[in-house]
């Protein structure tokens, strides 16, 4: 049977006919779940929650559950999971709050890991991967393809960028650039250099990945510039590489800057 005869799901839940719910599970009103999901045994889903195809709830995984933020009173805001997730053992997804747009947002194709947590408010791409007990504050932005290794913690409204790469136990306070490696904690936190072998497995051209490296060294290694002399150096000799561009725009789009030490500082 699609759904165990243990599993408790509201009236008010609205299911596509072909989702799986394993024992003991508990899907609570304002819930709506896509075709071909699977909700495994213990399991709970908060409402509101909209949650697309392919995904896979594991057991115990809390998904939609009330935002930890003292100020929440109650407001209906929700989670919007996207298609083709893995959200393993333990994990825990919540809604968003009204100090924000109200929404916790997941993309499609993420791995989440056992006892994930994706606070109220996050923005989570596509492609992502958070490993073993990483940890993500409220109203973080995590781009398309990065990694985020185990046991990392990552500040409230910290972005960190598309093809990034956390080395586990790192605790990160400012934004991630997009393209690189990073580990550390605190004044540790250090940037090894762009991701190359990550840019070749996802496709990238190798003058591409020469144009990241080489713009990585005019913004990172050059002591003598001043940042935003850098990034326009970078800009001008770049002009035509989309992934440089969008590299420079989000220094300049930080809010709460940029890490920027790298191994050799």
């Amino acid at each position: 049977m699609p759904i165990h005869p243990t599993a408790v799901i509201d009236k008010k839940a609205e299911l596509d006919s072909s989702v799986t719910v394993g024992p003991y599970a508990v899907i609570e009103a304002g819930v709506r779940i896509d075709a071909d999901s699977r909700v495994e045994a213990h399991a709970v889903v908060n409402g509101p929650t909209t949650i697309g195809r392919r995904n896979l709830i594991s057991s115990f995984a809390t998904v939609g559950g009330a935002p930890q933020d003292l100020s929440y009173k109650g407001e209906p805001t929700e989670l919007i999971i996207g298609d083709d997730n893995q959200i393993r053992e333990y994990a825990s997804i919540h809604r968003g709050t009204t100090h924000d747009e109200g929404k916790t947002i997941i993309g499609d194709h993420n791995l989440l890991m056992a006892y994930t947590h994706v606070a109220h408010d996050c923005r989570i791409g596509n492609h992502v991967i958070m490993a073993n007990v990483a940890t993500l504050a409220g109203h973080v932005e995590v781009g398309d393809r990065a990694s985020i290794g185990g046991l990392v913690a990552v500040h409230q409204f910290c972005r960190i960028g598309k093809f990034s790469y956390i080395g586990g136990v790192s605790g990160i306070s400012l934004d991630v650039p997009p393209y690189v490696i990073l580990a550390g904690t605190r004044n540790r936190t250090r940037i090894s250099g762009v991701n190359k072998i990550g840019l070749k497995r996802n496709g990238f051209a190798r003058e591409t990945i020469n144009n990241l490296d080489n713009a990585f060294r005019i913004i990172f290694r050059t002591p003598e510039l001043l940042m935003k002399d850098a990034l326009e150096q970078a800009r001008s000799e770049f002009p035509n590489c989309p992934e440089v561009q969008y590299l420079i725009r989000f220094f300049e789009q930080s809010k709460r800057g940029v890490v920027k030490r790298t191994v050799e500082d």
